[in-house]
């Protein structure tokens, strides 16, 4: 037989599009062509895979082979696609069975040796695989990423020849069995901030219903300590919303190729400045076994593509590396307003499209914003301490817009901390730990669950219309604060969802005059006369 099929997968986005790999081998000249839309490194294939099956003590064959990696019109890029060519000519060449191939999917890179070598994102085509009811034979050092999808069977080979013995049913492949702990964080507490109660409630009401937080105060108020306490009230991640970040993490390049449990120790290690709960690094094992939320945290000087995402082929960018996490952007006035920018659409949608020449990739991006910002550019702002002039206080604020400012749920103000708290910290209250917390965010996230599938901060407005019914009195009210605060259309609605996770939290079936009088609160801070 002079053609065969085999079956691997690309790599596009998050997604993983199957893909044929068909190989006929004719009469006339040797010569070895690769179509289907291949960039460089798919080109580069023939000669690791020649080398390959010369070097595993197979037959090359000296004919005319032609490789067509189908569907055509879909851009193929990486080394994924090795293992499959390898095998295909194999196939065809008739070196290899051909009956059991329609039960496998092959990706692999080819070293010149015949060895398997790892490949990114392997985790989408995982998924992809166990969707279309197949095996997975891949690298074993990709083995540990491949097992997370619980519905695959995943056979780690090392070596070309160990594919051959299995295909030909001489020496099977044994299935992987996920080597990989299970790793219990327990972060930074919220107990351990010294006093702000008011903005500890506020953390607390973002987590319950998910809205976005600006902190606003001095500097050395906390916080920054405040932000990074976030991951640890909010739920855990389910399984299927812990694979769909690990798959986005996978696709960023930030699982290491073959050491998937390296990063174990830094990430069960925290410093005062919270640098491994942000995550910047974690692993797929930590995203999914753990099951903490993503905490990004990228520095003021980080570009809008590096925000949204971007290249030639578009990889995710921060804010979908904060995908069901949270982004934490302190010193908010301090990016580039391009930067910021470029948030106010995934705030809304949840998430960015990337449009480039080659290709036009929909990367989710349902994160919760926080984040953080001084009064003035000097940070003391009605103190003697302040040097800045009305025309700079001016422009260090309008660097934050107000359009991206009205989509802020809660705007707190942080003071500076009292003499008496600093130096009598053993007769101040200990306050609530993270755990206990947590479980009130959890109670109040099941019972929106329950009544609108969502959590608050993702109701549109006819179902706040519906969950958020004003009386009279309440009518009253709010007339007066859309008034005096100047409240926008989305302003109010964003009201209205303070006020409805404020009532989950004390279990009322209908918010009240306080809810909304403490949700109103929340939209002053940034206002101070």
């Amino acid at each position: 037989m002079s053609l065969a099929t085999v079956q691997t997968r690309a790599k596009l986005g998050i997604q993983a599009p199957a893909v044929s790999v068909e190989v006929h081998l004719s009469n006339g000249l040797p010569a070895f062509h690769i179509v289907g839309l291949p960039e460089t490194a798919v080109k580069e294939s023939k000669d690791r895979v020649r080398s390959a099956i010369i070097n595993a003590h197979f037959d090359f064959p000296a004919r005319r082979i032609t490789v067509n990696l189908a569907p055509a019109e879909l851009p193929k890029e990486g080394t994924r696609f090795d293992l499959a060519i390898a095998i295909g000519i194999l196939a065809a060449s008739g070196q290899v069975p051909t009956d059991l191939l329609e039960q496998y999917e092959f990706i692999g890179e080819l070293a010149l040796s015949g060895e398997l070598r790892s490949v990114e994102a392997v985790l989408p085509s995982a998924l992809g695989c166990a969707a279309n009811q197949k095996q997975l034979i891949i690298s074993t050092s990709n083995a540990n990423e491949a097992a997370l999808v619980d519905s695959l069977t995943v056979l780690p080979a090392n070596h070309l020849l160990e594919v051959s013995a299995h295909l030909h049913q001489r020496e099977s492949l044994q299935p992987w069995q996920p080597t990989a702990t299970i790793l219990e964080e327990h972060g930074p507490q919220l107990n351990e901030v010294i006093g702000q109660d008011h903005a500890k409630r506020a953390l607390e009401i973002a987590a319950s219903g998910g809205h976005h937080l600006l902190f606003y105060g001095p500097p050395g108020t906390g916080k920054t300590m405040l932000a990074s306490r976030l991951p640890g009230l909010l739920p855990p991640l389910s399984s299927m919303e812990a694979l769909e970040v690990a798959a986005i993490h996978s696709v960023a390049g930030k699982i290491g190729r073959g050491s998937l449990n390296t990063n174990a120790k830094a990430n069960s290690k925290f410093n005062s400045k919270f640098n491994s709960r942000v995550n910047s690094r974690a692993n797929v094992n930590s995203a999914v076994h753990s099951r903490n939320r993503p905490f990004r945290t990228p520095h003021h000087s980080a570009s809008a593509a590096a925000m949204v995402g971007g290249g030639s082929t578009p990889k995710p960018g921060e804010i979908s590396l904060a995908h069901q996490g949270v982004l934490f952007l302190d010193e908010l006035p301090e990016f580039q307003r391009q930067v910021l920018e470029v948030l106010r659409e995934p705030l809304e949608s949840g998430e960015i499209i990337i449009s480039r020449v080659a290709a036009q990739i929909c990367y989710p991006a349902k994160f919760q914003l926080i984040a953080a910002m001084n009064p003035c550019p000097c940070g003391y702002l009605g103190s003697q301490r302040c040097i800045c002039t009305p025309d700079q206080i001016a422009r260090y604020r309008t660097k934050v817009s107000g359009p991206l400012m009205d989509r802020i749920d809660l705007q707190v103000q942080v003071s500076a901390i009292e003499n008496h708290q600093l130096l009598d910290q053993k007769d101040q209250p200990t306050g609530e730990s993270n755990q206990i917390i947590q479980q009130r965010v959890c109670n109040a996230r099941r019972v929106q669950i329950q009544r609108q599938g969502k959590i608050n901060a993702e109701l549109s407005s006819r179902e706040l219309q519906q969950l958020c019914p004003l009386n009279p009195e309440q009518r009253t009210l709010m007339d007066q604060a859309i008034n005096r605060f100047a409240l926008s259309t989305r302003g109010f609605y964003r009201v209205l969802k303070v006020a409805r996770t404020l009532a989950d939290l004390a279990g009322l079936e209908w918010p009240d005059i306080p809810q909304y009088q403490e949700a109103l609160s929340y939209r002053s801070a940034i206002n101070p006369k």
